[in-house]
């Protein structure tokens, strides 16, 4: 069981004041990129995808789909910890069950209970790191094609 899923189940950690069940239909947003909401979220129920929106040439503007998010998966953390606006949009790709946790009532519970926001955090920074892993690797790969698709690899040692 996850971190978020032990705050879910914790008495204090009420429902209708910490956090609120939500249900969205096949290709509707959960997050919009840009929003400024600091919600925290848990896919409890079907499948999502993270689009990026990525300007191309002529300003044609593109939404490529970055990864997907499985019943369990944790996301928007980034707003958490931040206070950023949204870096990417999550469209359901089927009906979806979701669990929001206020973004600001969670940061307040989690410095009034510190052994379970050590736990959190500690989770939340491998959720992070794993992530940033991954995208290294998608980010050298593109950059590897980029440089094979113009040629530049030939004149490279």
């Amino acid at each position: 069981m996850s971190i978020v899923e032990d705050l879910i189940a914790h008495p204090g950690f009420e429902e209708g004041v910490y956090w609120k069940m939500v249900k969205y239909q096949k290709n509707e947003k959960i997050v919009e990129q840009g929003d400024e909401s600091q919600d925290l979220y848990l896919l409890k129920k079907g499948s999502a995808r993270v689009l990026g929106s990525v300007e191309m040439e002529n300003k044609r503007r593109i939404q490529p789909g970055v990864c997907d998010i499985a019943a369990g998966d944790v996301f928007g953390e980034l707003s958490l910890f931040d206070h950023q606006p949204r870096s990417a949009t999550i469209v359901c790709l089927e009906d979806c069950t979701v669990i929001v946790i206020d973004g600001a009532k969670i940061s307040h519970f989690l410095e009034e209970n510190t052994g379970l926001g050590y736990r959190f955090m500690r989770e939340m920074m491998e959720t992070l790191v794993k992530r940033l892993r991954v995208s290294n690797e998608k980010i050298f790969s593109l950059f590897a094609w980029g440089l094979k698709a113009h040629r530049i690899d030939e004149h490279l040692p």
